[in-house]
């Protein structure tokens, strides 16, 4: 009896291996991220300069929920133009300090993606779902690890959540099939409309109009009166009925929870940067590369890592399987074969991300769709990651049914797939980035030129400052280092970051830092065709925004019109550069002041 309750228990763990690692990592993350807290080293580029000092904006001037109102940056945004609070990404923020808030968006898409990908897999096997389970979870479990974009990682993540609904509905013959239609409508609290929604509806569109073309076909095919005289119908037909209501409904929730974007985007009458942004127009070879790099690394917003172990997987197994349909002469098989489809699906995607860069397409789009100028429909390339691990859980699957030793190997495979992604230094792989830069710091005593989380904001710093100057509200400008830094620490600034303000102030800052666009030709150009970094620029150096506690400038001159930056309001410029030309811009010095662990000294300047 002793023997046999061993051996149960040996084969629960083989059955359940999964959950050692899963759990490990999760407690490990955590362990990492609240034992070092604000210590961390958390990503910069697109998170800490935009998106965290945006919520914690919002967190000080208490506009999460308020209407008709501005935030203090960019000389004063419409609310309306930062993130929904019907977003549980927002709500994070809302309850959380932002630090918190931002760690638990982390853990919590991991479990998203995971337990999401597990949905899906056990909608489309059934009753076989239980034999898979350890590869179903951990390739989960790679593909919520991915260090996508932050502020956008529950969109990411829930990609499988969204298919599962769909696949639902139209499986779904109980009584109570419509409440899957009421889980598809609050779908939008994780996803994001711009960069996920609005190619999940065409997406949903164009199954749509192909299953009601296939429905016509079969009834043709097989006579009408034949088919219908049984009371049949097509099952294409019934799936495209519920797919229609399907595409209704998630339309209707993403208006919903993203109600001020689309009041913005279609009612707004105010002219946004969008209009004067200007792409990239590049040649058909320049596309061509452009689409093989992409299909072989991805862009960092949505870096999947799959160059590292899924792609080279997926690339031998594509030449393996497709060689045996060859020569067994099943073309058909092949065209039909799931895994191909998701390969076409995935080189598909990329084509758009290169065709976009193509300027008489892109200029069509813009004047069939006036209210999309600006908008990147490359983004398609955003499926991409949850498609590459989707085609490789299908080899995985295919290996389980193969033997007992092709099980093992998709054990390897898949487990080598998460290290991957753990261990690659991506640009948000903030995990990586505080164990090494910590590691560092222990075995060779000194720190790393990186500044953590804690250090970027200054927090403790900028209070002194504000206390020391008086500081009440007044407009202000950041040379040196990123603007976020002040309206974190509830300074209203005419600077910032935002991919959609008013024209008409970006022209207005422009006269602001003219003199130095005028030293800088790739600046300017940075600038007027773009523009979302309204930034102090150097007149000399390309970049002096620095998120190192060295600050990497050739010359302590600032290029500015001082006219131009009290006719707008600014009464202080905070700079990290002790400035020779100070008063020939009209500034004068208040004072000097240095954090206590002296990773960053601030001058204060006052117009």
């Amino acid at each position: 009896m002793k023997k046999l309750t061993e051996q149960k228990w040996y084969i629960r763990i083989t059955k359940y291996w999964f959950l050692f690692p899963i759990t490990g990592f999760l407690l490990l993350a955590a362990a990492v991220f609240f034992g070092y807290g604000e210590r961390s080293y958390i990503g910069v580029h697109d998170n800490m300069d935009l998106f965290l000092a945006q919520f914690q904006m919002m967190k000080n001037t208490d506009s999460f929920w308020k209407h008709g109102v501005n935030v203090p940056f960019l000389g004063g945004v419409s609310r309306d133009n930062l993130p929904s609070e019907f977003s549980l990404y927002s709500l994070l923020f809302m309850l959380f300090p932002t630090y918190t808030a931002y760690v638990l968006g982390l853990l919590g898409k991991i479990l998203l993606g995971m337990f999401s990908f597990r949905l899906l897999a056990g909608e489309l096997l059934g009753g076989g779902y239980g034999k898979y389970r350890p590869v179903i979870y951990m390739t989960g479990f790679a593909y919520g690890i991915c260090w996508f974009f932050p502020a956008f990682g529950f969109a990411f993540a829930s990609i499988p959540l969204c298919v599962w609904l769909l696949a639902r509905i139209c499986r779904s013959r109980g009584k109570r099939w419509y409440l899957w239609y009421a889980a598809l409508f609050a779908y939008p609290l994780v996803s994001y409309f711009s960069y996920h929604g609005i190619f999940i509806l065409g997406y949903l569109t164009l199954a749509v109009l192909w299953l009601f073309c296939r429905e016509v076909y079969l009834r043709k095919r097989k006579g009408r009166e034949t088919l219908l005289g049984r009371g049949e119908r097509p099952q294409e037909g019934r799936a495209a009925r519920r797919l229609t209501g399907a595409l209704f409904v998630l339309a209707i929730g993403f208006v919903a929870c993203e109600y001020r974007l689309f009041g913005q985007m279609l009612f707004g009458e105010e002219e946004t940067i969008r209009a004067s942004i200007v792409n990239a127009s590049l040649s058909l070879p320049e596309i061509f590369g452009e689409i093989g790099q992409v299909f072989r690394e991805g862009i960092f917003h949505a870096d999947g890592v799959h160059g590292k172990v899924v792609l080279p997987v997926c690339v031998i197994y594509f030449v393996v399987n497709n060689a045996l349909y060859i020569r067994k002469k099943e073309g058909k098989a092949a065209r039909r074969d799931p895994f191909n489809l998701l390969m076409v699906f995935i080189l598909f995607n990329c084509v758009v991300y290169g065709l976009y860069d193509f300027e008489p397409l892109r200029s069509l789009v813009e004047k069939l769709i006036p209210p999309l100028q600006g908008w990147q429909f490359n983004r398609t390339i955003f499926f991409n990651p949850f498609l590459w691990y989707a085609a490789l859980f299908l080899i995985l699957r295919r290996l389980y049914d193969a033997g007992e030793w092709q099980m093992w190997l998709a054990n390897g495979i898949v487990c080598i797939a998460v290290l991957a992604v753990i261990l690659t230094p991506t640009r948000y792989n903030d995990l990586y980035s505080t164990c090494y830069n910590r590691a560092y710091e222990h075995f060779h005593g000194r720190e790393v030129d990186e500044l953590s989380y804690e250090q970027f904001y200054g927090v403790d710093l900028f209070e002194r400052i504000k206390a020391d100057i008086g500081y009440q509200g007044e407009w202000a400008a950041a040379y040196g280092f990123h603007p976020a830094v002040l309206e974190y620490n509830g300074i209203a600034t005419l600077d910032g970051y935002l991919g959609f303000y008013s024209q008409q102030y970006k022209e207005d800052f422009r006269k602001i830092i003219a003199p130095a666009l005028e030293r800088v030709e790739a600046t300017r150009i940075y600038y007027d065709d773009w523009g979302a970094r309204a930034y102090l620029y150097s007149g000399t150096d390309l970049s002096i925004v620095s998120a190192t506690k060295t600050v990497y400038a050739t010359d302590d001159r600032i290029y500015m019109d001082g006219d131009a930056f009290g006719a707008l309001g600014g009464e202080y410029l905070f700079s990290r550069i002790r400035l020779s030309n100070a008063q020939e811009a009209g500034l004068t010095l208040l004072g000097e002041y240095t954090a206590q662990d002296g990773s960053m000294k601030i001058y204060a300047y006052q117009h």
